[in-house]
């Protein structure tokens, strides 16, 4: 039986299995860094839970008490955020990050051809709503856990290519994944890839809502979502092509 203690309202329990790195800290502001890697525990920690995200960007806290005498309160040793888990010959990997990565985030914004919002966001605008579908999975292609087909969608292909879709009914119920391409076949319907596998295994019956996506172009901008006023690139900015050129080089 697994010894359990209770501290600020949350149940711990003890584990075993897992190796934290030594804990680094800085005076110069660089960013604090802890290591934790261990084994899989099926009551508690799952590899479906990690693949599907559900542990990505967690805030952690380390904390000491004695536990013989609660009262004396915690000693705080080090909070932040994990960066992504990652699994690695059945162990799990996480990284955590200190207080200090905020620091290091670049704040600003360079120029660019291509838009820097994310579609549907405040700067964008676009209503998502009126660019998602729903459908059901009727047909599954290798690997099974990351494509699909929906004979139902008659959409041009590319139309969902880098949107998002969230099953709502399966194994992977409330998960969403990025759609890395999307093509449509006569007499077949809308093909999917998604960027990465799905925690669970995919079937025939599951239910989706997915919307449309935008490869951040002047063009997608326009034609598809009709929102150019809102694009927020610069379309027109000379390339590098146009800064290294000389008299000599130069055409037309």
């Amino acid at each position: 039986m697994t010894p359990t203690s209770h501290w600020g309202g949350v149940t711990y329990h003890a584990g075993s299995g897992f190796t934290p790195s030594a804990v680094a800290a800085n005076a110069d502001l660089s960013v604090d860094s802890l290591a934790v890697e261990g084994m899989l525990q099926a009551s508690s920690l799952t590899e479906a839970d990690i693949m599907a995200g559900l542990y990505d960007f967690a805030e952690v806290e380390v904390f000491m008490v004695n536990y013989a005498d609660l009262s004396q309160g915690a000693l705080q040793l080090k909070r932040g955020w994990m960066g992504g888990v990652s699994m690695q010959r059945g162990m799990f990997v996480a990284e955590m990050r200190g207080l200090a990565q905020a620091c290091a985030q670049t704040i600003g914004e360079l120029f660019s051809p291509s838009c820097r919002a994310a579609l549907g966001d405040a700067r964008c605008t676009v209503n998502l709503a009126a660019y998602t579908v729903s459908g059901t999975v009727t047909a599954l292609s290798a690997p099974d856990r990351q494509a699909f087909t929906d004979s139902g969608r008659a959409e041009a292909s590319g139309s969902f290519t880098f949107g998002t879709v969230t099953f709502t009914s399966g194994a992977n119920a409330g998960l969403a994944m990025e759609v890395k391409e999307h093509d449509y076949a006569a007499g077949v319907g809308g093909r999917f890839t998604l960027a990465l596998p799905m925690p669970y295994a995919l079937a025939a019956g599951d239910a989706y809502a997915m919307a449309m996506g935008c490869d951040k172009t002047l063009a997608t901008c326009a034609g598809r979502f009709g929102n150019v006023v809102n694009f927020r690139g610069e379309p027109h900015v000379p390339g590098l092509d146009k800064m290294l050129e000389t008299a000599g080089t130069r055409s037309g």
